[in-house]
């Protein structure tokens, strides 16, 4: 396959902000629902001020209408609920027995509270239209540091898992990457030191430098020194801007044409196989120093094989996963979830981890989340996953699947 050919099988994402994201955030009610629920509750009110009369006015509290409306509305519904109670309050003003005071202040009062409220919807779809808009640059950074999965390549299917932790919900410390290359498919899997925002940089110099390396380097240890040196030249230029120096933890794999997988693990957990019905940590002889550490340590990093036999699914996460722990503090059992899910398939195997991730945390994460199950593709000719055959739906966003 040439350079560039990659193929996503579908892209599956949030909508898009900024094309009905404001929309919903600014909330809207039904113009025939709002008016029927504010002509029965301003006449319920209305009865109510008659039957009580002088001794308990209950026309005042229609002044908490407009601060209602200006939740749950629009604007333009805000100032027509602000007009109408206004309206409501003069009228039974003028046919009361009250003194001219009394009318004028319940007017003043009336017009104060509807202004209020009309200000404040106006203040709340200001701040959830600048909230839209910093969202889509998130999504736009975010697309340009993490591309959507899953991927096939020639070697591999490539499916993925993706839960920044950061309120914004798109970008986090976590980073990965499938690059196909004359020398087969390179992958890395890797976690940023920090989370969130602070460490985009760091992540965006790993998986830059990933990028062209994987397609320029014959080896996947050329590949690695390119990564050290990025992120290396990152730290620098951070000590120089005042910011913190940051490591990177990560995994690197190279599948090549003849179904031979080489690795590099610089402080990363190390991938699980699951084949045969059965779930094991793939025993890596040698864990080096994270990137941007390297001059720290005397050893050269070295690549070591292993076995990849088809059918077989290879799952990669970061310690996002492996360090969950529940509300009595327990560790998330990933190795004893995979014997229970050995006979999965790449997506159910996804699918699976997220869901009882989320029960076991009960839906409160401490870190980034981040998964690559990759299975070897058939050879040419060979039958495709039921996904490849689907068509490509864009969304925006998530590149989780």
């Amino acid at each position: 396959m040439a350079l560039g050919k990659r193929r996503t099988v579908r892209e599956r994402t949030a909508v898009l902000p900024g094309t009905g994201a404001a929309a919903a955030a600014t909330g809207r009610i039904g113009s025939w629902a709002l008016a029927g629920g504010l002509a029965l509750l301003s006449a319920l009110i209305v009865f109510l001020d008659v039957v009580t009369g002088e001794d308990l006015r209950v026309i005042p509290l229609l002044v908490v209408v407009p601060a209602l409306a200006s939740v749950f509305c629009t604007l333009r519904q805000t100032v027509w609920v602000a007009v109408w109670i206004t309206v409501v309050v003069v009228a039974s003003g003028l046919g009361g027995d009250g003194t001219f005071w009394d009318f004028v202040f319940g007017i003043g009062f009336t017009v104060l509270a509807c202004a209020l409220g009309v200000a404040a919807c106006a203040a709340r779809i200001r701040h959830a239209t600048e909230m839209d808009r910093l969202r889509s640059a998130a999504v736009a950074l975010q697309r340009q540091i993490l591309r959507p999965l899953p991927v096939i390549t020639d070697q591999v299917f490539a499916y993925g898992l993706y839960e920044p932790i950061e309120e914004d919900r798109f970008v986090g410390g976590d980073i990965y990457e499938v690059v196909e290359s004359p020398y087969g498919t390179r992958v890395i899997i890797g976690d940023v030191q920090g989370k969130g925002l602070p460490a985009i940089g760091a992540g965006f110099a790993a998986i830059a430098a990933f990028r062209e390396a994987a397609v320029r380097e014959p080896t996947l240890t050329g590949v690695v020194e390119a990564l050290e040196d990025a992120v290396v030249r990152h730290n620098v230029f951070s000590a120089q801007t005042g910011e913190a120096e940051r490591f990177v933890t990560a995994l690197v794999l190279g599948f090549d044409a003849e179904g031979g997988v080489q690795a590099v693990n610089c402080g990363h957990l190390p991938p699980r196989l699951l084949h045969d019905g059965a779930a094991s940590a793939v025993p890596l002889e040698r864990t080096y120093v994270p990137l941007g550490l390297a001059g720290l340590s005397r050893e050269t990093r070295t690549a070591e094989s292993f076995g990849f036999p088809p059918g077989a699914t290879l799952l990669v996460v970061t310690d996002g996963v492996t360090e969950a722990r529940d509300a009595s503090r327990a560790f998330y059992p990933l190795d004893r979830r995979l014997a229970e899910w050995a006979g999965y398939g790449p997506r159910e195997l996804l699918d699976a981890l997220h869901v009882d991730l989320e029960a076991f945390t009960g839906g409160i994460r401490r870190d980034d989340v981040a998964a690559l199950a990759l299975r070897r593709a058939p050879g040419e000719g060979g039958p495709r996953p039921v996904e490849a055959a689907e068509d490509v739906r864009p969304v925006a966003g998530a590149v989780s699947d």
